[in-house]
């Protein structure tokens, strides 16, 4: 069971680093097209990533719904089974101090 929470985050992890390396790879290209203007002097590194990074991002909100809804039934089974635990040791605690 702990391989399948871990791999909803990882999943998704991975897609997302995915989708903004594609969007990177694309930028880069269209600029050295010329299709996309250059940064100015030496900013064109930065340009690029920063470009990727705006496209990226509605990209993976749209395209990885269901992994991030996925990632997020875990985190919320995570944080249960933690609360879970802790009221346990407070009970625990609480009857042995009594």
């Amino acid at each position: 069971m702990t391989t399948a929470r871990t791999g909803a985050t990882i999943r998704y992890t991975t897609m997302r680093l995915g989708i903004f390396i594609g969007c990177f790879v694309l930028v880069a290209g269209l600029v050295q097209v010329g299709v996309l203007p250059k940064g100015l002097g030496d900013s064109n590194f930065v340009w690029v990533l920063l470009l990727a990074i705006v496209i990226s991002a509605p990209l993976s909100f749209v395209l990885l719904r269901k992994q991030r809804e996925a990632m997020s039934e875990q985190l919320i089974d995570r944080v249960d089974g933690a609360k879970a635990k802790l009221q346990a040791s407070r009970s625990q605690e609480d009857s042995t101090v009594q």
